[in-house]
C-alpha cells in the first residue's frame, strides 16, 4: 500500500520545463491524502504556461497511479500564488529520487482504437504541408471515416486557424478531451498558448507531447489519425516513429530543386526508420491564370515525379496553386469546405483515394525502429 511519502517520492520525478526543479521542491504539491488505493492531492500552479500545466497534470496522474496498491489517483488543479510560501510538508524532507519506470506497455496501446496513422511531413516548410495535411483529413472523413488530426508541429501550430477551432480542450477522468471542427477531432497546442506566446522547448519536452498528444487525449474510435508534422528531420519525427507504429508517411515538396533536396533527406529518414512511405504530393506544382487559363510552372516542372520515381514509391497527386485554397486556409475554411466542388478539392480528394489505396498495399507489420 502507498504511503504519503511514497506519492511524494514519485512526483519528484517531475520537473518543471523552465527552472528544471521538481515540482515539489517547488512546492506545487500540497493536500496529498492517501485512503486505502485512492490518492488525492492538488497542484497549486502559478504562472506556468497552460501546456505545462496539463502536462504537469497529465505526468503527476500517470506516476502516481503506477505505484502499488493505488487504483484511483484525483490530482486537482488550483491557484498557486502562495505555493512556493507554503509548500507540502513532505517537500524539504527526504531525497529526491526518480519516480518507479512504468511497466512495460506496448506502443500500439496508446492508441488501441486508432486503425490507421499517417504522417504528412515535409523536408522544408513553405511548402503547404499543413493545407495538405488538413484537406486530406477532410477528404477522409467526406468519404465516411472517423478521423483526428494532431498539430505535431509544436513551433508553428496552424491548425487551429487553418481549422477555425476556437475552444480549448477539456479534462475527463483524467484525459484531454479534442476539440472538434468540420467534422475532425483535432488537437494542437495552439490551442493551449497564446497566438504570440513562443514555445522554447528541448527534444525531451517534445518527446514527451508527443506522447500526451497519443496516450492521453480521448481520441476513441478511429479510421485514420493524421499528424501534421513539423518540416525537417528532427525530434518531432524521430519521436513519433519510436513511440508508435506509423501506418504511413504522406512527403509534401514543391517542384523546385531547393525542396527535393531536403525532401530526399525526409525520405531517407524514414526509409531508416522502417516507416512505409506512402507518396509524394506535388504542391503548387502550377499556376492557371483565371483571366486567360494559361498554365503558369511558377517554381518549375516535373521534381515531384522526379523524387518519386527516384525512391519508387507513387506520386499521389500535383496540386495547383491556387488563392482559394490559401484564402480559406486563413479563414478557418479549408478549400473542401468553402468551396466543395472546386477543381481543386477534387484534387484533394483524388490524394485521399490513392492514400487510402496505398495503405491497403503497404498493411503488412513492421517492426519499431532502433536507433542507437
Amino acid at each position: 500500500m502507498a504511503s504519503e511519502q511514497d506519492v511524494i517520492n514519485a512526483l519528484r520525478g517531475i520537473k518543471d520545463p523552465e527552472s528544471q526543479k521538481d515540482i515539489v521542491a517547488l512546492g506545487l504539491v500540497r493536500d496529498v491524502a492517501v485512503q486505502g488505493g485512492a490518492v488525492s492531492f492538488t497542484l497549486a500552479f502559478a504562472a506556468q504556461p497552460p501546456q505545462t500545466k496539463v502536462m504537469i497534470h497529465s505526468m503527476a496522474s500517470k506516476l502516481v497511479g503506477r505505484l502499488p496498491g493505488v487504483s484511483k489517483v484525483s490530482a486537482k488543479m488550483g491557484g498557486g500564488a502562495a505555493a512556493a510560501a507554503h509548500p507540502h510538508q513532505h517537500g524539504a524532507q527526504g531525497h529526491p529520487q526518480a519516480a518507479a519506470p512504468a511497466a512495460p506497455q506496448r506502443p500500439a496501446d496508446m492508441i488501441p482504437e486508432v486503425k490507421h496513422t499517417i504522417a504528412v511531413s515535409s523536408g522544408k516548410g513553405g511548402v503547404g504541408k499543413s493545407t495538405v495535411a488538413v484537406n486530406l483529413a477532410l477528404a477522409l472523413a467526406e468519404a465516411g471515416a472517423h478521423v483526428g488530426i494532431i498539430d505535431a508541429d509544436v513551433y508553428g501550430p496552424d491548425l487551429p486557424l487553418m481549422l477555425g477551432t476556437r475552444g480549448r480542450p477539456g479534462m475527463f477522468d483524467n484525459r484531454i478531451i479534442p476539440v472538434e471542427a468540420h467534422g475532425l477531432k483535432v488537437m494542437s497546442i495552439g490551442l493551449l498558448v497564446g497566438d504570440k506566446e513562443p514555445l522554447v522547448w528541448r527534444g525531451p519536452m517534445i518527446h514527451s507531447f508527443i506522447q500526451q498528444m497519443l496516450r492521453d487525449v480521448m481520441w476513441g474510435p478511429l479510421d485514420y489519425l493524421v499528424f501534421d508534422m513539423p518540416p525537417g528531420t528532427g525530434d518531432a519525427q524521430l519521436s513519433l516513429s519510436q513511440v508508435i507504429p506509423l501506418s504511413g508517411v504522406v512527403m509534401v515538396t514543391t517542384p523546385q530543386d531547393v525542396a527535393l533536396l531536403d525532401v530526399r533527406k525526409a525520405i531517407a529518414m524514414f526509409q531508416r526508420l522502417n516507416v512505409p512511405m506512402l507518396g509524394v504530393v506535388e504542391n503548387m506544382s502550377y499556376f492557371v491564370a483565371p483571366d486567360t487559363g494559361t498554365r503558369y510552372a511558377i517554381f518549375g516542372e516535373g521534381g515531384g515525379k522526379k523524387v518519386a520515381d527516384e525512391y519508387g514509391v507513387p506520386l499521389l497527386g500535383q496540386l495547383p496553386l491556387d488563392p482559394d485554397t490559401r484564402k480559406g486556409g486563413d479563414e478557418g475554411a479549408p478549400i473542401i469546405v468553402r468551396r466543395p466542388q472546386s477543381a481543386q478539392a477534387g484534387a484533394f480528394r483524388d490524394v485521399a483515394r490513392r492514400v487510402v489505396e496505398r495503405l491497403d498495399a503497404t498493411a503488412t507489420l513492421r517492426p519499431l525502429p532502433t536507433i542507437s
